[in-house]
């Protein structure tokens, strides 16, 4: 087997590995509206199985997720207190790329001249 580097534009090693809660919250974003097994959830983040199983039994310590029992498989969902940290998260999220976008706002406004004063220079005139 041959080994391709990435298609992705960066540069070697620019890929950094995500922190332990990155990895928290993309299992709990992950789960929501659905169940999954641990196989499942590990190949939706891209994580190895052995790192779920891990990051799984500290969301069900701390009441973020619950296993099921389905015929012969376990799958995982998240629990109500796991639903209201995802909408948290998904607001601190959404509340984190507003303020970016209210700095770059702010930058182009100061760059345009006060339309206002433009607007009274000729009444001023007459």
């Amino acid at each position: 087997m041959i080994y391709q580097k990435p298609d992705n534009h960066e540069p070697e090693g620019a890929a950094m590995r995500k922190s332990k809660l990155e990895n928290y919250e993309t299992i709990i974003q992950t789960l929501v509206d659905r169940y999954l097994t641990v196989d499942g959830l590990a190949y939706a983040c891209g994580m190895d199985v052995v790192a779920v199983n891990e990051r799984l039994g500290f969301l069900i310590k701390n009441g973020l997720v619950e296993e099921k029992k389905c015929h012969s498989k376990t799958l995982y969902a998240l629990t109500k207190r796991g639903i209201t940290i995802q909408k948290t998260l998904a607001i601190t999220r959404r509340l984190d790329e507003l303020k970016v976008t209210v700095k770059a706002l702010d930058k182009e406004l100061i760059a345009i001249p006060r339309l206002s004063d433009d607007a009274e220079e000729p009444r001023r005139r007459r």
